[in-house]
């Protein structure tokens, strides 16, 4: 089971980095490549039900999206060669979404197809008016959206119409700690600042704006500590800042990055971390930590949700958007989006209702069985989901926790 957040942009709400290098520009149907009036909108009304000929998408990916998606979209073009020729993938980061999409859109030049992002790469591209109204003017093609689960609506949502949810997960926060080195293990956050202070530079997380069990672990504990508002990092953290600001004296440095936090708890140099269901998963069942780390939850918090989303650049050809439209009702089926389960990145991963563990692939629910947590699902169901923050209030979180909190450690 799943759950959720909500966006909703102010330019300027994401920091542009490198551009992400873009790849051959694609073709139409008729071989030429995609071009329409600079800014203008993409494919309304004419849309064929099928593109006329096949077509070839190529997809940027700035969620980390591949690892969930890619055998949806490689079954899709197996099954339909007649929709889609072949697919190509271009990975980068939120950051640099609009760096790249923008002059593509700007010029009515796309080399670019799809976009699939989190919700702070959807948020960016909402406001710099990037994306065709998906499901305003396209729902109708894509009407399995209507057995997204719950959470996963509520995600949604968040996408004002402009992004489609094809992956989604209850997140967390959570602890992952070594036993040997933890034997008390906290239950709460006022026992967890106990233990950072009896155990000087053993905690740490990695800086929330670079770190999605960083940004969880920021944004679930106002829940759990009682503030005002958990929607509002302004006016309704009180508890929180106060906080964060105690327990940092505790920890000696925020990595830039999850992968750093995984490499410093594998190798002792660290004893206890924040994560999520995904990070607390994946990382022992490839190899990057040991399977002897366990995990642990508070005994009341909420889970701040998360999801992947599908967007479309304006200005893409008829014969494209069909084929993205199909590929998504596709994708958005039990037996297909169970695939999202992979090796536990999304855990569970999936976004419809039904598609459950025993629809995935033998090698997802072999992972699972072997390195899932029996009372994951138990939890999921039982505590409730609450969507995070609005990209705006993000941003104002993440800046504050930069100058407040992590400023000379990261």
């Amino acid at each position: 089971m799943r759950y959720p957040q909500r966006l909703k942009l102010a330019a300027g709400v994401l920091t542009l980095g490198l551009v992400v290098s873009a790849c051959s520009a694609p073709s139409t149907s008729s071989g030429n490549p995609t071009t329409t009036a600079p800014g203008s909108s993409a494919a309304p009304a004419g849309v064929p039900e099928k593109p006329s000929a096949p077509v070839t998408l190529n997809i940027l990916d700035v969620a980390g999206n591949q690892k969930l998606t890619a055998g949806m979209i490689e079954a899709f073009v197996a099954d339909h060669p007649d929709v889609i020729s072949a697919v190509t993938w271009e990975s980068g980061g939120a950051p640099d979404l609009v760096g790249t999409i923008k002059p593509q859109v700007d010029s009515g030049n796309l080399q670019i197809d799809l976009v699939l992002t989190g919700t702070d790469g959807l948020s960016a591209g909402i406001g710099q008016d990037l994306w065709i109204p998906l499901v305003d003017e396209f729902g109708d093609r894509i009407d399995n959206q209507a057995n997204y689960m719950e959470p996963a609506a509520k995600m949604q949502e968040l996408a004002e119409g402009f992004g489609a949810v094809v992956t989604y997960y209850p997140s967390g926060p959570l602890l992952q700690y070594n036993p040997e080195a933890v034997t008390d293990v906290p239950t709460s956050p006022e026992e967890l600042l106990a233990w950072a202070k009896a155990n000087p530079g053993k905690f740490g997380y990695a800086r929330p704006a670079n770190s999605g069990p960083g940004r969880t672990f920021l944004q679930g504990l106002p829940y759990m500590l009682g503030d005002t508002d958990p929607s509002d990092p302004v006016d309704g953290w009180d508890k929180t800042w106060a906080y964060l600001k105690e327990l940092n004296e505790y920890v000696d440095t925020y990595p830039t990055g999850t992968g750093q936090v995984i490499t410093n708890i594998s190798d002792g140099t660290w004893s206890m971390i924040p994560t999520t269901t995904g990070w607390e998963i994946e990382p022992r069942a490839d190899g990057r930590a040991p399977n002897t780390l366990e995990a642990a939850a508070f005994d009341d918090f909420t889970w701040v949700t998360d999801a992947h989303y599908a967007a479309i650049p304006k200005g893409q050809s008829d014969d494209k958007t069909a084929a993205i439209l199909l590929l998504l009702q596709y994708m958005l089926t039990p037996e297909v989006n169970a695939m999202a389960y992979d090796h536990g990145y999304f855990y569970p991963g999936p976004a419809i209702e039904g598609a459950t563990l025993d629809l995935a692939p033998q090698a997802s629910q072999d992972v699972i069985a072997e390195f899932g947590r029996d009372w994951y699902d138990a939890l999921i169901e039982e505590k409730p989901k609450a969507t995070p923050l609005t990209a705006e209030q993000l941003v104002i979180a993440f800046d504050t926790w930069d100058r407040e909190i992590g400023a000379g450690k990261y």
